[in-house]
């Protein structure tokens, strides 16, 4: 049925909601048999570019020469060297790495795309891959109900990280975050209200976010489910521009 041009999607100078409605699929250059849902980059006023990809069987997400963050929301993928990653499977691929990222079955993916600012006395970060399974959970600032995993080990050599935090039914940030760091958020389940400048938006598994620096922002959980979303943000750089 036609919504008759309603939509939750917004774009205001300070963020960006784009719900699943809104969404516009096209391959980029170097995939195969895949397409893309660009979410954020420069033509926003973005420093990194996300995107969640759909790749059919054999179907591969083609090179870059920038440094490059998979999560894996469905399905199963191969990582050049053999390594197989299912739903949760992530991977940090550093600038001009060529392993080859190819679909073992129907997939979806989020990935992250930046270009990578070196920082004197730290080395360039190497590879690594894993399960969002095997990393520890922590909780947010003392608090049990909200709960952070980190994809990235928090050295300097990395300028960017990327978590998920899970809130338990109710749970909320503790304060309204204000700061210098961008983000990039897509809500994996649950849903809630999250804050962005002086609006309010609901929100629900699927959704995206993109926030620019200094945009005021807070998330409460609602419903009778757990609420997860997964977060970029650049961090261990001082601030350009």
């Amino acid at each position: 049925m036609h919504n008759l041009g309603h939509t939750r999607s917004c774009f205001k100078p300070d963020h960006l909601l784009q719900t699943p409605d809104t969404f516009i699929r096209a391959p980029l250059p170097g995939m195969e048999n895949a397409t893309a849902i660009v979410h954020a980059g420069p033509a926003i006023g973005a420093s990194f570019t996300q995107y969640t990809a759909e790749i059919a069987v054999g179907g591969k997400l083609g090179v870059t020469a920038l440094q490059r963050f998979i999560y894996v929301l469905n399905g199963s993928i191969a990582i050049g060297d053999g390594r197989a990653l299912a739903p949760g499977g992530y991977c940090y691929l550093p600038p001009g790495d060529t392993r080859s990222i190819t679909a073992l079955v129907p997939s979806h993916v989020l990935v992250i795309e930046k270009e990578y600012q070196p920082l004197a006395g730290f080395s360039q970060p190497a590879f690594i891959g894993g399960a969002e399974s095997d990393i520890d959970p922590q909780p947010l600032l003392g608090d049990s109900d909200v709960q952070v995993r980190a994809f990235l080990p928090a050295s300097q050599s990395f300028d960017f990280a990327v978590n998920t935090l899970l809130f338990q039914p109710g749970a909320t940030l503790p304060m309204v975050e204000i700061h210098v760091m961008e983000h990039g958020l897509l809500m994996l389940n649950g849903g809630g209200i999250y804050r962005l400048g002086d609006c309010w938006h609901p929100l629900t598994a699927g959704d995206f976010i993109w926030m620019r620096s200094y945009c005021p922002q807070w998330f409460g959980a609602l419903g009778k489910t757990p609420a997860k979303y997964i977060l970029y943000k650049d961090w261990n750089r001082r601030p350009q521009g």
